[in-house]
Formats: structure tokens, sequence, C-alpha cells
């Protein structure tokens, strides 16, 4: 009796997530389908976050309208979620420090102190710009789509430092 209560909670407590993930990217996608599956982020030996990708009937195309959901599963600060960003695109081959540092500087402004359970989305815009919630609260906005182009590409990037993710997270089979 203990696990049916168990496995009932469980099951609330997902259907909950999920339909404030679902509500939110039915504002931005027509027909949103998640593209691949769920993957699990992990540094050393901690669990970090789950990403999942949206997309219109689950096709993913950089120049089209997406969603990528982070729900976090430890607190993280702000800032360190920024640094970390901008040298995950440092590793992909961007290089330039005066448009890095703009870019900072907005990371900065947007990004927050998460906890256990917090849910970030990044949208991509019909336009190319980059929005970014926190559950269905928009946080800030980067309009330039080269950034949109290099933030995205840390997880969906050919060049990811996380290829079983991008694998995962794009429905890929790996070789």
């Amino acid at each position: 009796m203990q696990r049916a209560i168990f496995a009932f909670l469980i099951l609330l407590f997902s259907t909950q997530g999920f339909a404030s993930t679902s509500d939110l990217v039915n504002q931005f996608i027509e027909n949103p389908k998640q593209v691949g599956k769920t993957s699990r982020m992990t540094y050393l030996f901690w669990d970090v976050y789950d990403a999942s990708l949206y997309a219109p009937q689950g096709a993913y195309s950089q120049d089209q309208p997406f969603v990528l959901a982070l729900h976090y599963l430890r607190a993280l600060d702000g800032k360190e979620i920024v640094k970390r960003s901008l040298k995950e695109m440092e590793k992909q081959g961007f290089n330039n420090s005066s448009q890095g540092e703009r870019w900072l500087a907005e990371m900065k402004k947007i990004f927050p102190n998460v906890s256990k359970g917090t849910v970030l989305f990044g949208v991509r815009t019909p336009e190319g710009a980059t929005q970014f919630y926190q559950d269905k609260k928009l946080i800030g906005e980067v309009k330039d789509s080269e950034f949109t182009t290099r933030f995205f590409n840390i997880w969906l990037g050919e060049k990811t430092s996380e290829p079983t993710m991008r694998a995962e997270l794009l429905g890929l089979k790996r070789k």
C-alpha cells in the first residue's frame, strides 16, 4: 500500500512539472513534441540537471523555433552558470572577446541562482532571438542571432563537449 501511494505521488508531481513545461512550450511552438529523450547532465558524481528539447512535430531545426528545458537537480550560482556558458561557447571555437564580454554582461542580468526543482527554459524565437524563462515567467532576452546559435550549440552543436547528451536530445543514434 505504501509503495502504491509513493508511486502515485511521484506520478502526480511529475505530471504537474510536465503540465507547466507543456504550457510554456505550447506558447511558442505549434504542435510541439519532444525531439529525442530527456538527458541528464552529471558532473563528476553530481546530477546537475535534466534537459529536454521540444520542436514542432518533434523535428528540430536550428533555424526554427524550439524550446530547451533544464530541470535543475541541485543548487547553482547564476554567475557560475553564466561563466560556464561562455566557456562552453569558447570550447566550440567562439573567440571574439569583446562580443563575449557583452554576452557575459547580458547573461549576468538574466540568469538567476537556481535550486533543486528550478526549471529554466531557453526559447529560440521565430526571429532568431533567445528568450529565457524561469517556470512561466520571462526573465530576459538576447536579441542576437549569433548568440542564439552559439548558446544552444552548447547542447545541440556538433562540437558540444557533451556528445552523448546531444545525441539523446536530438534522438540520434550514436556510432
